[in-house]
């Protein structure tokens, strides 16, 4: 019985770490204050800050960036210019109904069947001048 046990002990051990991945090791807690920390902010800034340190493109210059001819993929809505590149519904620079990037998409976007939603988690380039 005590064999029995040891192994239902072992076989519980062996499950549990597996189902956590096996890591033992611990993380320490991050107690810099953001002045201290040298790390790249990483996560995507969606706040007005973030707008007015990106580019300012006038219209012309924004149409440049149409997803064609291996140039990046942009869209501009209400004065906020989003990077569309990676997402597959914009492949080629064109997204459903022939809404084009490289363009102030404002109108369209807001009588789209989604809305400005989708935009929330695109990366912000810059502002349309």
């Amino acid at each position: 019985m005590k064999k029995f046990k040891g192994l239902l002990v072992l076989s519980i051990t062996a499950f549990v770490l597996a189902a956590c991945g096996g890591d033992t090791t611990t993380e320490e807690p991050d107690t810099s204050t953001p002045e201290e920390s040298t790390e790249e902010n990483t996560t995507e800034e969606t706040d007005a800050s973030a707008v007015e340190e990106g580019q300012v493109f006038t219209v012309e210059e924004l149409s440049e960036y149409n997803g064609q001819d291996g140039n990046p993929a942009y869209v501009a809505v209400d004065g906020v210019v989003y990077d569309v590149s990676d997402i597959g519904a914009w492949e080629g620079g064109e997204h459903f109904g022939g809404v084009m990037a490289g363009a102030d998409n404002t109108e369209k976007i807001s009588a789209s069947p989604h809305g400005s939603s989708v935009l929330e988690n695109l990366p912000i380039v810059g502002t349309l001048e």
